[in-house]
């Protein structure tokens, strides 16, 4: 797969009839899927999800798979960041390291190290560092906890796993390394935004256009992490 620039081709839309033992909701979700070109051209491209173009635009952006870098992709399954990840930092040459990381068994991606790990688990940073003999360079999260429909118990849930991708990332993170992380408008304040822009030199919010617009989803991307020493 050849790395990808900008946004997928516009395509005329497709109705779906709702069928009988199918749900509304179902109808409208798979409408959604077919008329949504970002999974036409994820499929087109081999990507394991339409996610991959929103690491892709955040990227293009703000730069922060280097080449030759050593990254951990957090929440991993099905694979699409990593895919994009092996890509630009140039594993399959040889160069830099992407590690996967989910509770969820990932199929093999080329060039990519894949663990079935839970990140909150105490022994889990161990592993990734025996992994990539080393700290990382970068740390990537596009997690997210499952709603509950309950809008303060869905709110604490999407800070706490923030705020766990955090814990993790600075201690394996190295010096002057980057940390992207999934949020939601108003999801990611207070402590964990001061600790960000504490320990790094450039803190800012992001929503790619492959997020679709109905999504309260939005990126933190912090980089030129300062290691304590």
């Amino acid at each position: 797969m050849a790395p990808h620039k900008g946004g997928p081709p516009r395509r005329e839309a497709v109705r779906v009839k709702t069928a009988g033992k199918r749900k509304s909701s179902s109808t409208q979700w798979l409408q959604r899927q077919l008329n949504d070109p970002y999974v036409s051209e994820a499929k087109r491209l081999g990507y394991r999800s339409r996610a991959a173009f929103k690491l892709i635009e955040l990227d293009d952006r703000f730069h922060f798979l280097k080449s030759g870098a050593r990254v951990v992709d957090l929440g991993a399954a099905p694979g699409g960041w990593t895919q994009i990840a092996v890509q630009r930092v140039g594993a399959l040459k040889g160069k830099g390291l992407v590690v996967g990381v989910d509770i969820q068994p990932i199929q093999p991606i080329p060039g990519a190290m894949l663990l079935q790990a839970d990140f909150m688990d105490p022994s889990t940073p161990a592993a990734i560092k025996a992994a990539l003999c080393g700290n990382a360079d970068l740390v990537l999260s596009d997690m997210a906890a499952p709603a509950m429909g309950h809008q303060q118990t869905d709110h604490a849930r999407i800070v706490a796993l923030a705020e766990a991708a955090y814990d993790f990332a600075v201690e394996i993170l190295a010096p002057r390394g980057g940390f992207v992380c999934k949020v939601f408008q108003g999801g990611a304040e207070g402590e964990l935004l001061r600790r960000l822009k504490y320990d790094f030199a450039e803190l800012r919010h992001a929503k790619p256009p492959a997020s679709r617009s109905e999504s309260a989803e939005v990126y933190l991307v912090a980089q030129g992490f300062r290691a304590s020493t």
